[in-house]
């Protein structure tokens, strides 16, 4: 590879972590910007699945790929980027006891790294009540929201195959999108849904309801690479929307 080459690839690996049409209002220091993290699938669940049809192995991947973002985000802010964290807590204490793992301990140490303001929540309502009077949203706007976590076209699903194969019980659906507050983002707010599917339906509606633009998957997303280092790509024959 050729040093001219060389840069042209960093180039465009920097934009995938800070879109750069969204870099200014996104980091805005005044501004606070959230990312929320879904809940993984238990085991035993998923044992029932052919091999190749698994999800979550790894408990982590939500956790870690936010954790990529809030240390890239810092470092594109010199740190002054006000992030608040939201970890669907339910889904990781059932995990915890399949996994025999001290996973709250685990996700609040990633807090005490980065110095965040990390919100445990249980239901939707919590999330759409975080948005709208979280902060007071006349003077500190949402610069920044992105989701890790599975979806669909239609719904953020926070506990699949956390409780039943295959669905979920705790859910941001589409049609509850209309409760948020548009006034409560900035202006030029980066929105992202690192999930699957999301960009066929539900950031068509979100952009609707508050007039931001949401990124979002044509197709599924791929967290496989997730302890490599990687933030989760879009899978063959899909691409991303918005």
């Amino acid at each position: 590879m050729t040093f001219r080459l060389f840069i042209i690839s960093l180039l465009t690996l920097s934009a995938v972590w800070v879109a750069p049409e969204n870099a200014g209002a996104a980091l805005n220091p005044n501004d606070e910007y959230i990312i929320i993290s879904g809940g993984p699938a238990l085991q035993y669940w998923e044992g029932y699945r052919r091999e190749t049809h698994r999800h979550d192995r790894w408990w982590g991947n939500f956790i870690r790929t936010a954790r990529f973002r809030i240390e890239q985000l810092q470092k594109a802010s010199n740190n002054t980027v006000k992030i608040t964290w939201l970890v669907y807590r339910p889904g990781y204490e059932s995990r915890a006891t399949e996994d025999g793992q001290p996973l709250i301990a685990n996700i609040e140490s990633v807090r005490d790294k980065y110095g965040i303001k990390l919100v445990w929540f249980s239901n939707s309502d919590e999330i759409i009540n975080y948005v709208n009077s979280g902060q007071n949203r006349s003077a500190v706007r949402v610069s920044g929201f992105e989701y890790f976590g599975h979806s669909n076209k239609y719904c953020f699903v926070f506990d699949y195959s956390n409780h039943i194969l295959g669905a979920s019980r705790a859910f941001l659906h589409q049609g509850e999108l209309k409760r948020l507050n548009r006034k409560a983002f900035a202006r030029g707010a980066y929105c992202k849904s690192w999930g699957c599917h999301s960009g066929e339906a539900f950031s068509q509606e979100f952009r609707r309801v508050t007039g931001v633009k949401m990124i979002g998957a044509i197709g599924k997303t791929d967290y496989s690479q997730t302890g490599q280092g990687k933030l989760p790509f879009v899978s063959d024959g899909g691409r991303w929307s918005g």
